[in-house]
């Protein structure tokens, strides 16, 4: 019996519900939302689609205490809202708000027996899944942040557009802050297996352009249509389906890294337990420079709302 908790069924919460019932992903979805019309309302809409689907499966409503034996929580809770007239685009603007609710969400699952892994899609990501492990006690291998995996699949996008391949054809990582101090590690990425940077000198393509491109990808989407769903969504189902099915597969996350003292991405092997172990890089000297001043960023901005 698989079983996923989702907290927060705003925008993103409920399109992870709702890909992983078109998957197949679960058996038992409990779905937790504060405003209880809402998350009826999710609950009918996925209950009446379940007769046209592959799969069975069964809809808990707001109960903490069926979390016990979840194989994995998803923390979708948040206030998109707080970024809209947001000068700074960064999504530490959200964070004060966020404190709170991880707060609350934390007390409750303090009560329960969860001993699953807790996945965070929260903004600012790498800030809430530190309070998470904080305010919860659980081991910071059971705590994953989503982090740079949709910016990695963001990167991999707009590198497959300007060389018109597959974004499956290309491999490599966005690393650091889900936000705007990430960056991404050109000296990881290859199309078609051939090193990037080679490829783009060769061909005259701007690969700033193309790094621009994956940071603010996500403003793009939040501009015209006021949040962002399935791109993120996907990130956490991947993350989920490592987790459940054991598969120790590399995935850039973000989890606790006791070298800077802080939740950041990079790539890590995940499974049942979580995080299994890190996963070497062999980056350049500035690619090492822009990781240590995105991780003091995030420790920085973290202590100034949550304290040490």
């Amino acid at each position: 019996m698989r079983k996923v908790g989702i907290i927060g069924m705003g925008h993103v919460g409920s399109a992870v519900a709702h890909a992983m019932v078109q998957e197949g992903d679960f058996d038992e979805y409990v779905l937790i939302d504060k405003k209880e019309e809402k998350v009826r309302a999710e609950a009918l809409d996925l209950e009446d689609a379940a007769a046209n689907q592959d799969s069975a499966y069964r809809i808990i409503m707001n109960d903490y205490g069926a979390l016990s034996d979840a194989d994995v929580v998803i923390s979708a809770v948040g206030n998109i809202q707080l970024q809209h007239n947001n000068p700074t685009k960064d999504r530490f603007i959200e964070l004060p708000y966020n404190v709170d609710q991880v707060r609350q969400v934390s007390a409750q699952l303090k009560q329960t027996d969860f001993a699953g892994v807790l996945i965070v899609i929260t903004n600012p990501c790498d800030a809430i899944a530190a309070l998470y492990q904080q305010e919860t006690g659980y081991p910071t291998e059971k705590v994953i942040g989503t982090g740079t995996l949709l910016d990695t699949a963001r990167m991999r996008r707009a590198t497959g557009a300007a060389f018109q391949v597959s974004p499956k054809s290309v491999s490599g990582y966005n690393l650091g802050e889900h936000g705007n101090t990430q960056f991404t590690a050109w000296s990881t990425v290859a199309v078609a297996g051939q090193p990037v940077e080679k490829l783009a000198k060769a061909k005259g393509l701007d690969l700033a352009a193309i790094e621009k491109d994956s940071i603010v990808g996500g403003y793009t989407v939040f501009s015209g249509k006021g949040f962002t769903s399935y791109g993120i969504a996907s990130a956490a189902i991947v993350l989920a389906k490592a987790v459940v099915s054991d598969a120790h597969q590399e995935l850039p996350v973000s989890h606790y890294q006791a070298r800077f003292n802080t939740y950041l991405s990079t790539p890590a092997v995940v499974g049942r337990q979580g995080i299994v172990t890190e996963s070497a890089l062999s980056l350049t000297a500035e690619e090492e420079k822009k990781l240590s001043q995105s991780a003091d960023s995030i420790a920085q901005k973290f202590n100034e709302v949550v304290g040490k």
